[in-house]
């Protein structure tokens, strides 16, 4: 109760003292420059609502003509420091790297003078008057924006939804301003209103000092000056302009408050969306890359593919020299512990590798498009990720483990939907909506109309998971990457998932990469398994090849791992594990890196660097005793 009373006194008041100094030369005041020298520090009266001040001026008048310097040059300041700080610390954040340093590290010389002391300085420098208080203050307080900025972006800018973003193929600016800018906006709200309050205090300040507004113009400050000498004898005069200031600074805290709140879905629960900001562009739809004709049934193949991350004890080869192939309607499932480099070799693939530090150093990936004689296979690789948009979302789609940190949290899922929908199609808003709503209908979302205009955090976790899979389909890709897209989820409801991947696979005939890390899940969809360990593939084959005849040491002790109804039957409480963990892709062992956790390893495993051999026509081995295994 005291809560919303706060908020209505808070709006009360700076409609009231806005309206008023926006409106004073419309109002019956007192002309507040106007002199009663019989009323000289006279009481509150009928004529002179708060009295008269220390010229006999009436302090009402004098009160509303002052806010009109003190809200505009406040207010004035604060938005042109938010737009310059926020655009800063967007930059900064987003991009790092050289950009980083010049636009946050010539900020920190601002930041190392006291605001008063520069301000002081400034105005003595210039002069005083409202336009170059105005400017001065807008200058000093663009640091504080930045710094808000800059960390809340560093907070999010590695956060699945927009890397989502990235995978439908936005450009930097679209992601800046739709994706990251509304995510960090209620700390910027919250900043604005200390920065308003900051600028209203400063400027009263530099006004009692004489170096703000000029007389005979009224400002807070300058009634505060001018009623301290004679405090003793009229304190009232002393109490009217203090108490414009902290009702003032008060109100527009907690306004901005509930902005936040209101701008944040995640902070409340009333349905709130942001307008539409930018207009959205479409996507180049060309790349320079090489190609060739494809092979018969081939949707993607890589060779001897090796990503590196750079770290500051050197570079680590994330995944080195993976090999593998998906068709046109196949399950390929990648599977091993964390670390092993499943999800590398998907973020490989999409080209989504962490900014600076990443890179694909070798290797080829190739991806058909086209069906029959006209299919044509392109190399990936080499492709920068300026043109890389062509792809991402249209051709392929990706969907991320957690789906509530894929999914923006302050849009609607419709919005999110239509804004994937008319990124890869020429259509129109009305359009985009019923195909979003045939999306969810697609993916088995209840009731899907009202859903559409609800927000993550108001779905369940399946229901989030399906609007992922939605959103990653709206391009209509060829090839669907799932990272782990049933770990959060519960027995029943990863039964679902995997049975609506099937059945969009089988249906639209697409490629599909699973990434996991249960063996269970892989048995129930997948066509093809790539067992992988250490960034190397280790073993492949068919589901019963790999089930059956496991011929890689890693891949028994994988399935070896795995609960089974007579182990759980006949009271066995331990299960079987792999000894040891994944080393430090720093420290990896010489010739085979599973030699140190492999029962069946000689002195020759940890000379001999195996190759991948084949063992059947369609499993393959990496070890040099698979023969015996």
């Amino acid at each position: 109760m005291l809560r919303h009373f706060t908020l209505i006194f808070a709006v009360a008041f700076l409609l009231l003292i806005g309206g008023m100094a926006v409106l004073a030369p419309l109002l019956p005041l007192h002309d507040p420059v106007q002199m009663d020298v019989m009323s000289r520090l006279g009481k509150p009266s009928l004529t002179y609502l708060l009295g008269n001040d220390e010229y006999g001026r009436d302090i009402f008048s004098r009160i509303i003509y002052g806010a009109q310097a003190s809200l505009a040059v406040s207010l004035s300041a604060a938005v042109l420091a938010a737009i310059g700080g926020v655009a800063l610390g967007l930059l900064g954040g987003y991009f790092q790297g050289w950009i980083e340093n010049i636009t946050m590290r010539p900020l920190d010389v601002i930041l190392s003078f006291p605001p008063m002391l520069l301000a002081l300085l400034a105005v003595t420098l210039l002069g005083p008057g409202t336009g170059t208080l105005t400017v001065i203050l807008a200058i000093l307080f663009i640091p504080a924006y930045a710094r808000v900025t800059y960390g809340e972006v560093l907070s999010v800018r590695n956060l699945e939804y927009v890397e989502a973003a990235r995978a439908l193929g936005h450009r930097s600016g679209r992601i800046l301003l739709r994706t990251v800018l509304p995510n960090v906006a209620g700390p910027i709200l919250v900043q604005f209103s200390l920065v308003v309050a900051s600028c209203i205090v400063l400027e009263s300040g530099l006004s009692f000092l004489g170096l703000g507004v000029v007389p005979p113009d009224s400002s807070w400050g300058l009634m505060i000056r001018g009623a301290r000498p004679y405090m003793h004898m009229e304190p009232l005069g002393l109490l009217w302009p203090c108490l414009a200031l902290v009702f003032t600074v008060f109100s527009i805290n907690r306004l901005c408050d509930f902005l936040r709140d209101m701008f944040d879905p995640k902070a409340s629960v009333a349905a709130f969306t942001l307008p539409g900001m930018l207009a959205g562009q479409r996507l180049s739809r060309t790349a320079h890359a090489m190609s060739r004709k494809a092979e018969p049934d081939s949707l993607l193949q890589i060779r001897d593919l090796t990503t590196e991350i750079s770290t500051p004890r050197g570079p680590i080869r994330a995944i080195d020299g993976v090999t593998l192939q998906v068709r046109r309607g196949e399950a390929v499932a990648l599977v091993g512990e964390s670390g092993s480099g499943k999800s590398m070799t998907g973020l490989s693939v999409m080209k989504l590798l962490p900014r600076r530090i990443g890179r694909i150093a070798s290797g080829e990936i190739w991806y058909s498009r086209g069906e029959g004689e006209n299919a044509r296979a392109i190399d990936l690789a080499p492709v920068p990720a300026s043109h890389f948009r062509a792809y991402r979302g249209r051709d392929m789609g990706m969907v991320f483990q957690e789906p509530m940190a894929c999914l923006n949290p302050v849009y609607t899922i419709g919005y999110q939907l239509v804004e994937a929908i008319t990124v890869h199609n020429n259509v129109s808003k009305a359009k985009a909506e019923e195909m979003a709503l045939a999306e969810l209908k697609r993916v088995g979302i209840p009731d899907p109309e009202r859903r559409l205009r609800e927000y993550p955090h108001q779905l369940s976790g399946g229901m989030r998971q399906r609007v992922a899979i939605a959103i990653a389909l709206c391009g209509q890709p060829n090839l669907l990457i799932a990272d782990e897209p049933t770990t959060a989820l519960d027995v029943t409801v990863q039964a679902q998932i995997l049975e609506l991947l099937e059945d969009i696979r089988r249906t639209s005939n697409i490629g599909l990469i699973f990434i996991t890390h249960n063996l269970g899940v892989v048995a129930e969809i997948a066509d093809r398994v790539v067992v992988m360990y250490c960034g190397q593939v280790v073993e492949e084959g068919s589901v019963e090849e790999i089930f059956y005849s496991p011929r890689h040491p890693y891949t028994r002790g994988l399935l070896a791992s795995v609960p089974k109804p007579e182990d759980l039957n006949s009271g066995e409480k331990r299960l079987a594990s792999i000894p040891g963990t994944v080393p430090s892709p720093l420290a990896l062992p010489p010739g085979c890196r599973f030699a140190p956790r492999c029962s069946y390893s000689t002195e020759a495993c940890s000379v001999a660097v195996p190759e991948l051999e084949v063992v059947t026509e369609s499993q393959a081995a990496r070890c040099i005793r698979w023969k015996e295994i």
